[in-house]
């Protein structure tokens, strides 16, 4: 089968092309689990954290990807429910082990075993990938195969990150970065709280005026004041320059949920910013989210189908890769970005 390959970490300032198209054997699926073959794959910022060794692979070569729309091809012994032929979803969390206190609480996000897709096991840069049935996904019929991979993460994500900012309808809230899962939480946030204004903060003029379109009641750059207090803000940037700047934003006793599996150690520096009765003083709150539960898949994926929400999204064929990641890594994004594998 065809995929897009990494061999070694890189850095994509020195090296726009590190992933490499490769002839890789065929996997075959094992007991209680499926094959399936890939249709779409979206491209994360979680594949550049991979790559360039914040949150590298647990083995080379490795083949990357984590929002994976497919058709089963093949079952494992002692799969049942799962119909050949079915379309589905595979997301960020491949495994966990189901029985530890996180997993029967329902924090398998945070089990110590947790397993990810595209990280810890083979992802969907390929044209075909296993995955045990019970962590694969069935796509309501209201989305194609490129609307629903960001919805596996990206939505995913901003769908917990929604929810753990404690957002009362009426209470503003603040977007910190533009991307693919900042743009579908404006969407959520709208449907969900239609009371609640939503202020976004983006370095880029096109990114401002996209959520402007999408019926954002400000936009300003990164830096700019916002013209309200803000009683919650999602961070969905990979820098730290973001923390600071949010926590002056945020009213008091307001949270800041920060969306992020790393953050880039370039402008660490700005964390000596923070000013205590600024940034952190009257109760505010920071919040990490960590990983997805299968529930905050399958919850989002039908309710997005329910309202309906789309993501607006980009297609690259799979052997353009590597210009999608370095698109994205530069900030020319325009809602999510999918890799097209098959049909």
């Amino acid at each position: 089968m065809k995929a897009m390959v990494l061999d070694r970490t890189a850095d994509f300032a020195g090296e726009p092309h590190p992933l490499r198209l490769a002839d890789c054997p065929m996997p075959s699926p094992g007991p209680g689990e499926i094959l399936v073959r890939v249709l779409t794959c979206g491209v994360c910022h979680t594949d550049l954290d991979e790559i360039e060794g914040r949150a590298p692979p647990a083995r080379f070569p490795a083949i990357l990807g984590h929002q994976i729309v497919g058709r089963v091809v093949e079952r494992g012994a002692d799969v049942t429910g799962m119909e050949l032929g079915a379309r589905v979803g595979v997301a960020w969390i491949h495994a966990s082990c189901g029985h530890c206190g996180y997993c029967r609480r329902g924090q398998e996000n945070l089990c110590p075993e947790f397993r990810a897709t595209g990280r810890d096991a083979p992802g969907g840069y390929a044209e075909y990938t296993t995955v045990a049935a019970a962590f694969a996904y069935p796509i309501p019929d209201a989305f194609t195969e490129a609307e629903a991979a960001p919805l596996l993460c990206a939505g995913a994500i901003g769908y917990r990150s929604l929810r753990l900012a404690g957002l009362r309808d009426g209470e503003s809230l603040g977007l910190m970065g533009f991307g693919a899962s900042a743009h579908l939480v404006l969407k959520l946030a709208r449907h969900c709280h239609p009371e609640t204004p939503v202020y976004v903060f983006a370095r880029k003029a096109e990114e401002r005026d996209f959520a402007l379109a999408l019926g954002a009641e400000w936009a300003g750059g990164i830096e700019d004041v916002c013209p309200a207090p803000l009683a919650a803000i999602i961070d969905t940037t990979p820098v730290w320059t973001t923390v600071v700047s949010a926590l002056g934003e945020l009213a008091p006793g307001g949270r800041l949920v920060i969306n992020a599996i790393r953050k880039e150690e370039s402008d660490k520096a700005a964390l000596l910013g923070l000013d205590y009765p600024r940034h952190l003083w009257l109760e505010k709150e920071i919040r990490s989210v960590a990983n997805v539960t299968r529930v905050d898949v399958r919850e989002f994926l039908e309710l997005a189908a329910a309202i309906p929400i789309r993501p607006e999204v980009e297609e690259y064929p799979l052997e353009e890769a590597n210009r999608a990641l370095y698109e994205l890594k530069h900030h020319r994004i325009r809602g999510a970005k999918v890799l097209r594998v098959g049909y």
